[in-house]
């Protein structure tokens, strides 16, 4: 089920890169061919993208941004085991520092579906969520072409959706070749935007998001010191209002209040027991107070053409119930798609191994 609910995200995600590059008729294109390797596997991608001309809005205050949409195929070692897994995304890139004339530093996130998976308990399911984050050089011979190298880390996860969700994690390094196209190629300026502060701005630099989102899960029970996989999916439904200051043109802050409620949590302390045939377990609906919950995060956005990174730190304030008693962490893509209309996809999570849930939504900013 969640291959289908990314393939409408990178949809609609596809929508709106392709709509924004109406912002101006010079738009750079840019077709790039990377390895991406480990001592296990090794991970060809072919991208698309493109970026926006200096004389655009986009390109006066994002000079060094691009992006657009990759395919990549995992080459494991071990084939027999893992599959021969694919993935598609959406992805975005920038400098960070100009280094040299002709070398800098550069980020790129990439975010979307995998599949082809080998499913087993050792694996997971066949399908699986695809987050991917680089730091790397890059140098430009000339402006047309850029190559880079760096440091490249992949998470694999179907978010609790199937189980068992085996989490995959890749470290490795990354090797790109890219080509510019179009009649706006020029050299990255070494000015930035300029982004003054004055009284009469003070207040269009705050903004209101409000977000519903929703999910589903599945859950493991312990009960006698024995761990049961239990049968159905469990729904999660959330609302996320955050006011963010703009601090500058590309990073804000400000603070969140998060309402949740989360069918399968808080279930251990309501076993009933076991079925006489099966060996499944049978328990009790918790109360509504013990699923939800009301919490307050930080949180932090870092924004770009079309797509904002968003992420948060909180623990919840109104709620009942051990599980809901700890710190939990949000990471979240907002794409852009409408004027104040964006979607909203993520995780939350309670550890940095196991995942809460996912988050798919849609948001207004006011």
């Amino acid at each position: 089920m969640v291959r289908y609910v990314l393939s409408i995200f990178l949809l609609f995600a596809s929508l709106s890169v392709l709509d924004a590059k109406k912002d101006s008729a010079a738009v750079v294109h840019n077709l790039s061919f990377g390895v991406r390797a480990t001592y296990a596997l090794a991970s060809p991608h072919l991208q698309y993208s493109f970026s926006f001309p200096a004389s655009s809005s986009f390109g006066k205050m994002f000079p060094t941004s691009y992006q657009g949409i990759g395919v990549a195929y995992y080459a494991f070692s071990d084939h027999k085991t893992y599959g021969r897994p694919a993935a598609l995304y959406i992805f975005q890139g920038a400098r960070i520092a100009r280094l040299a004339e002709k070398l800098s530093l550069d980020y790129e996130w990439n975010f979307g579906m995998s599949s082809f998976w080998k499913p087993s308990d050792e694996v997971g399911s066949k399908s699986k969520l695809y987050v991917n984050g680089g730091l790397f050089l890059s140098w430009y011979p000339i402006p047309e072409w850029k190559f880079s190298f760096g440091l490249d880390y992949t998470h694999f996860s179907n978010g609790d959706t199937v189980l068992p969700n085996i989490g995959t994690d890749i470290y490795g390094v990354r090797l790109t070749a890219s080509r510019s196209f179009g009649n706006g190629i020029v050299q990255h300026p070494d000015k930035p935007y300029e982004n003054k502060l004055t009284e009469k701005a003070f207040l269009k630099r705050t903004a209101l998001d409000v977000i519903l989102c929703g999910a589903w899960n599945r859950e493991v029970v312990a009960y006698n010191n024995v761990n049961y996989d239990i049968e159905g999916k469990f729904a999660v439904v959330a609302l996320h209002v955050n006011p963010l200051y703009k601090v500058t043109h590309y990073f804000s802050a400000g603070p969140s209040i998060d309402i949740q409620y989360n069918e399968g949590i808080n279930l251990t302390d309501h076993v009933a027991g076991r079925h006489m045939t099966g060996g499944d377990i049978k328990f009790h609906r918790p109360p509504l107070s013990e699923q939800l919950a009301a919490g307050v995060s930080a949180r932090v956005e870092f924004s770009a053409p079309i797509f904002s990174v968003n992420f948060g730190v909180g623990h919840n304030v109104i709620y009942k119930g051990p599980e809901l008693d700890r710190l939990y962490y949000i990471i979240a893509l907002k794409s852009f798609i409408y004027k104040g209309l964006f979607l909203h996809t993520g995780f939350k999570i309670t550890s940095t191994t196991s995942s809460n849930n996912l988050l798919f939504g849609l948001g207004w900013r006011f």
